[in-house]
């Protein structure tokens, strides 16, 4: 019944995020059919993997000749971003049990957004809530590249630009951020440190400067914080 209710309590929270999954996730899974690849690669990759831009770049290195230190380089500027929503989950998964792991593992960009701004309804277990906001958000990402991995193979289109949607899906994400916010601090250390490392390092090789760079910068405003 703890579950069930959770469960009820989190689906309505999660529609908007599957009404956005599914178109990308359906996207990715005509990229993947478009390339050559059967539809268990998205299946697996979905389960396993789960990091949308991740999994749309994950496309191009498979096709291309195996170099896993590369690819460990990039997957980690890609989604460094996760550290700074960790340092501000660490209290929210205090005392979470096994769950804790699994809301770790499977912590979106969405699901991180809804997790960190909702409160579980009044009688519905908090853990529970967040468990099954993360778990349906996976969910309707692993049904949409399913999806569009098996359509993929009966209809056939361009799909030249497909991989742009990632792209698009963060500047919204971003502009949304910045109209809800009151303190601009975030934006504009990201938006500094992004600008001054592609000065000084050009664009090949100014991601990696920048997330370091913002760490530093997050985890002193967060030491601050604290000593206040």
């Amino acid at each position: 019944m703890m579950k069930y209710k959770a469960l009820k309590a989190a689906f309505p929270c999660t529609i908007p995020v599957m009404a956005g999954y599914l178109v990308l996730s359906i996207s990715y899974g005509f990229l993947m059919s478009s390339k050559g690849f059967s539809f268990i690669y998205p299946l697996c990759m979905t389960i396993f993997i789960y990091a949308g831009s991740m999994e749309f770049l994950t496309v191009e290195l498979l096709l291309l000749p195996f170099d896993p230190l590369n690819a460990f380089f990039l997957a980690l500027m890609v989604n460094a971003r996760h550290l700074f929503y960790d340092i501000s989950m660490l209290n929210k998964y205090k005392n979470m049990g096994f769950k804790k792991f699994y809301l770790i593992y499977a912590m979106s960009d969405e699901t991180f957004s809804l997790n960190c701004s909702l409160n579980a309804p009044e009688g519905v277990d908090h853990g529970w809530f967040m468990f099954f906001i993360t778990l349906l958000d996976q969910l309707y990402w692993i049904c949409g590249a399913l999806t569009g991995s098996l359509l993929g193979s009966i209809i056939h289109f361009n799909t030249k630009g497909i991989e742009f949607v990632m792209t698009a899906l963060f500047v919204v994400m971003f502009i949304d951020k910045l109209e809800k916010e009151r303190n601009y601090i975030s934006a504009v250390i990201g938006i500094a440190a992004s600008v001054l490392a592609l000065i000084v390092l050009g664009p090949s090789n100014y991601l990696l400067a920048a997330m370091i760079i913002i760490i530093i910068c997050f985890f002193y405003l967060y030491r601050r914080e604290l000593n206040k």
